[in-house]
């Protein structure tokens, strides 16, 4: 499965300063981690979204969110925004931010 590439250098643009990320191929797409935790990712022209249990439900009331569902099953914690949902560089921004939020609220994960 292919990812824009656009987009993908549009998150890494958007990415506040001082947060590493790692960039790592997940579920067909790409995915960029930060403490050891996915927080944004891409599948063709979504964006994949980890905003956490608890947020799941007021991100899917947003517009052009959906369930991330790969499997059929939707992946609670995750959402898919649709292009649209991210095309002005202030809601890439806000999807990231609440990607962070929740990121902070997870331990590290220690590197092997």
């Amino acid at each position: 499965m292919a990812y824009d590439e656009g987009l993908a250098q549009r998150i890494r643009d958007a990415m506040p300063q001082g947060v590493r990320c790692e960039e790592k191929r997940m579920f067909g797409g790409l995915c960029f981690l930060a403490r050891g935790h996915m927080l944004v990712g891409l599948a063709k022209h979504d964006l994949m979204v980890r905003v956490g249990p608890e947020a799941y439900e007021r991100a899917l009331a947003l517009p052009h969110a959906r369930p991330m569902d790969f499997t059929g099953r939707p992946m609670k914690g995750y959402v898919f925004v649709r292009p649209q949902g991210v095309d002005r560089a202030e809601d890439l921004e806000a999807w990231i931010g609440r990607a962070l939020e929740f990121n902070r609220s997870l331990p590290a994960k220690k590197k092997p």
